[in-house]
């Protein structure tokens, strides 16, 4: 007998299940509710788009690019899958000329129909996919070489050893277009920005976006594979540190308003074109004298990427980090005074925050202001949003010179922080159960229940007669409120029976009366 496979949700992801489903509503609806009242629009991007979009937006070097990214090949055709897999399916024998000349064969074949493809635009060009491809041509040209040698100088061992080189490689072959899972939305809103005209539009374009965002990074606490954002943009021709402050006044009455409240705003300034290349280029020589005591991903970023070593979270580089030049004593004097002016204007508006100097974006669109907010209860990794000004992000995409600055909520961290702190409110619930007894009393009960889910109230409508016992026990095994009673006498009266579970108190209502007292309640 066949074992019946049983499925399961994929590691990193999760089934959000009810009730934890109506706080995540609720969360999401507050969201809304504040973010509008701030003159915020909602904006709905696709959750795949060109890959090349965000290892332009968020950097090929980063592990987000290279490590972490879901990337979907949208095929160019039949023939071009077919000429991949017939590299990697071809039987190879080992030191059996014949079979490897098959491999190569099939290999150039597949050169020639990729090629064919880039030509008819069936195959997407990009620096990434061409990269990948001519790696793929070299293997292939380095195999071909090993073949063609005269028989007597061959060294099959090599040859052997290369056919699943080969075979591997095939994969690096573009075949179509390069899409990705989107690893997070602000790359997305900025591609929308450009390719709707909306810099045309009056005034700065404020957007706010909620939804699944998909990183294979490994999984913790509140952490996952798919997880969830509401994150907000401002993109327009300014860059007044006004902007900077009532987005982050926007943010922390959300988190005041949903009750997280334990929470602690961190921001800083990484300068912008003009000061921050010197500072890098400081902190690079300042790095190169301690690289022997830092971890290997340190010592890689200090050649491409040395802001992010100051972002290290292994404790035994911290110390070390400490003794770097920070850039809050390298910034320009235009940065000095928006950075300045931001705090003023937090000071008004009676923000709380710290200056952490760690606080970077390593990525070089990113200017000016950075920000942090970190909550308790989340252990070691306790961000719940981050955000930043971003001034070259559309001109890099391909826009028109543009400033910008947003941040993403990290909503599953959030939830789970409210939820640790107790102060998560009690939300929805069963609140009428209809014990209906008799099938004549079926339409009133049906007609009751109609009037009642119009009123906006929750209610539950068994579809079958049950026993009166065993129906108000369900009423009160799904938490329902109040139980509804009607039966034959009920009917007959045009009065119906309403009953409060929490203490049984029972009262004759007319329909009228029922109505009226339920709705009040649910006004409460």
């Amino acid at each position: 007998m066949t074992e019946r496979k049983q499925f399961r949700a994929i590691k990193g992801t999760r089934d959000i299940l009810p009730p934890e489903s109506a706080r995540w509503n609720w969360f999401e609806h507050t969201a809304r509710e504040v973010f509008e009242s701030y003159n915020f629009g909602e904006i709905r991007t696709p959750i795949f788009e060109e890959t090349s979009l965000f290892s332009r937006s968020i950097g090929a070097e980063t592990d987000v690019v290279n490590k972490e990214m879901y990337v979907l090949e949208e095929h160019g055709g039949g023939d071009l899958v077919n000429a991949r897999e017939n590299v990697r399916n071809c039987l190879y024998v080992p030191g059996n000329e014949a079979s490897a000349r098959a491999l190569i064969s099939f290999s150039t074949e597949l050169i020639t129909r990729v090629e064919g493809g880039l030509r008819a635009g069936d195959v997407e060009r990009t620096d990434y996919a061409q990269q990948r491809f001519d790696w793929f041509k070299n293997a292939v040209a380095h195999f071909v070489s090993l073949v063609e040698r005269p028989q007597e100088q061959r060294v099959w061992s090599d040859i052997n050893a290369y056919v699943s080189t080969v075979k591997s490689g095939a994969t690096m072959a573009p075949i179509g277009d390069s899409l990705s899972l989107r690893p997070e939305a602000t790359a997305s809103v900025c591609r929308a920005y450009i390719e709707h005209n909306m810099q045309a539009l009056p005034g700065n374009q404020k957007l706010y976006y909620i939804g699944p965002m998909f990183r294979r990074e490994r999984p913790q606490k509140g952490r996952y594979r798919q997880f969830y954002q509401i994150g907000a943009e401002v993109l327009g021709q300014s860059d007044a540190p006004a902007i900077d402050a009532e987005v982050l006044e926007m943010l922390l009455v959300f988190f005041n308003r949903v009750g997280l409240t334990r929470t602690t705003l961190f921001i800083n300034s990484i300068g912008d074109k003009n000061c921050r290349p010197q500072y890098v280029e400081l902190l690079r020589n300042e790095l190169q004298k301690v690289k022997d005591r830092l971890k290997e991903d340190s010592q890689r970023r200090i050649e491409t990427n040395p802001l992010r070593v100051l972002d290290s979270k292994i404790p035994e580089e911290k110390p070390i980090i400490e003794t770097l030049p920070r850039i809050s004593d390298h910034l320009c004097d235009d940065c000095r005074v928006h950075f300045a002016k931001l705090k003023e204007e937090l000071n008004r508006c009676g923000i709380e925050y710290k200056e952490n100097w760690r606080l970077v974006r390593g990525l070089d669109y990113y200017t000016r202001t950075t920000f942090e907010v970190t909550a308790e209860g989340l252990g070691s990794q306790n961000a719940v949003c981050g955000g930043g000004r971003y001034d070259g992000l559309v001109e890099l995409l391909g826009g028109p010179p543009t400033k910008g600055i947003g941040f993403a909520i990290g909503t599953d961290r959030s939830i789970l922080s409210i939820e640790e702190s107790g102060s998560a409110p009690k939300l929805g619930g069963l609140a009428v159960y209809i014990a209906w007894m008799g099938q004549a009393s079926y339409p009133a009960a049906v007609s009751v229940a109609r009037k009642l889910r119009a009123a906006g109230l929750a209610v539950e409508l068994p579809p079958e007669e049950m026993k009166f016992k065993k129906s108000l026990g369900l009423a009160d095994k799904l938490g329902a409120r109040y139980a509804v009673i009607i039966g034959e006498d009920e009917v007959a009266s045009r009065t119906f029976t309403l009953k409060r579970l929490a203490d049984g108190e029972q009262k004759k209502l007319a329909e009228a009366e029922l109505l009226e007292y339920l709705e009040s309640e649910q006004r409460r």
